[in-house]
């Protein structure tokens, strides 16, 4: 019996012995609509070519016996496209595993697009800091870096996108700081092109930082009024004067490249949600965040989490486009038993790379030309940047007055090898920059 978890092995078995004639033919386009049902979108050209519409029309056969209920009727199988890229358009779309030419269009009930990769953005950095579920710290961690890294002379500008679960502004402003609006006010202004009215009024400086800059810009203002109905509105796309869609991602980008064109960070941090939702999928793969944590805990949750969001990224194809962005964290290392649980926590995490990520290296050749890693090599993504459990930041109802009597040896102490790690690969990805 064919489930929903077939359609692709299923897709390849069939489509495999005709990789001549895709290839010729190319772009041909497996189209998974909403319900899950599959068919065949083509070049228009092929209706004129009967040799060619002939074998198609004996795969789409083939295709819709073997799928079952998610294919659509032998005589339905088929549809022709003139403009193939409208068919590509808004969609999430991969590889169909090595067929050249074949490709795979979901049509998905939401906007998040997990296996679209956007390209590193150019100018500040952007950093996100992701977990695959709550409760590990990640808030209070970047909150930490944004003090650290404007300790040390950087404006930094930090935003709460986890927008549900909202409250990354309370760690680092007093309530008497706190701006007007916020990200979700922009989002819903927006829609009805009066971002404008509300865009002076969302980002507040913080008083924490001596030597640098911490700007921060809120999910909401001090006041969140109808916050409920405006949450309900964040996701919408908008349609421009002329019919361009526009996906609510793209939006929160546009929004981005102009805080940082008002504002001119040196480094943007992104207070991601946890979890794969469409907000995650937003900060980690459409922002063109050059860094992505992945806060981890020890345990069967995160791993079988994060395995089943790397075996994603594997069989859409777009591993390696998102591969070198990531570094695990491992988050509330215990005082107690801290070595052995690091161990446990670094041969998990390299178990999870290695199956999904790095290059599998064949008998008898080395990794000089593979990206692959060492399970011990410290400069490897799977190994943690640890983050130390400290009572004194696990039980804050505070973090901002916490923050006020803070010293950077306590810090260091805490997050030092997360504020390391972020200077230098921050410092690497601006190198990368003024070189292109």
């Amino acid at each position: 019996m064919i489930t929903f978890d077939n359609i692709l092995r299923v897709l390849i078995h069939v489509l495999t012995p005709h990789t001549e004639l895709i290839a010729q033919t190319q772009p041909v386009i497996a189209n998974r609509d909403l319900n899950g049902r599959v068919r065949l979108v083509l070049p228009g050209s092929v209706e004129q070519d009967s040799k060619a519409l002939d074998s198609f029309r004996l795969i789409a056969a083939e295709l819709s016996n073997e799928l079952g209920a998610h294919a659509f009727p032998t005589e339905q199988m088929i549809l022709f496209e003139d403009d193939m890229d409208a068919v590509f358009s808004g969609a999430s779309k991969f590889r169909l595993g090595d067929v050249e030419g074949a490709y795979v269009v979901d049509r998905l009930a939401t906007e998040g697009r997990w296996a679209n990769i956007t390209e590193v953005t150019d100018g500040a950095p952007r950093v996100v800091f992701f977990s695959i579920k709550g409760g590990v710290g990640r808030s209070t961690a970047m909150a930490a870096s944004a003090w650290s890294l404007a300790q040390s002379g950087k404006r930094v500008m930090v935003l709460d996108l986890d927008l549900e679960s909202p409250g990354l502004s309370s760690g680092l402003l007093p309530e008497e700081r706190r701006p007007a609006y916020g990200i979700t006010d922009w989002l819903v202004e927006d829609l009805v092109d009066n971002g404008a009215v509300v865009f002076e009024d969302m980002v507040a400086t913080s008083e924490l930082a001596h030597d640098g800059e911490i700007l921060v810009v809120p999910a909401h203002g001090a006041d969140p009024g109808d916050y409920i109905a405006k949450l309900g509105r964040v996701w919408m796309p908008k349609h421009n004067a002329v019919g361009i869609h526009e996906a609510w991602s793209q939006r929160l980008d546009r929004l981005l490249g102009q805080l940082e064109q008002r504002w001119q960070p040196d480094i943007i941090l992104i207070d991601s949600r946890s979890g794969i939702d469409d907000v995650a999928s937003s900060c980690v793969t459409d922002l063109g965040a050059g860094l992505v944590l992945l806060f981890a805990i020890d345990g069967e949750q995160t791993w079988s989490g994060y395995r089943i969001l790397f075996d994603y990224w594997h069989k859409a194809g777009v591993a390696q486009e998102i591969r070198e962005r990531l570094q695990l964290v491992g988050a509330m290392i215990p005082d107690i038993g801290a070595a052995e649980y690091f161990g446990s926590l670094n041969e998990h995490s390299w178990d999870l790379f290695a199956e999904s990520l790095y290059d599998d290296v064949p008998p008898g050749e080395t990794t000089e030309t593979l990206w692959n890693f060492d399970d011990s090599d410290e400069t490897a993504p799977h190994y943690p940047w640890p983050i130390n459990w400290h009572r004194g930041f696990a039980a804050l109802t505070s973090l901002h007055s916490r923050f006020q009597q803070i010293d950077r040896h306590e810090v260091d102490s805490i997050y030092g090898s997360l504020i390391n790690g972020l200077g230098v690969s921050t410092s690497f990805q601006e190198k990368k920059d003024d070189r292109a």
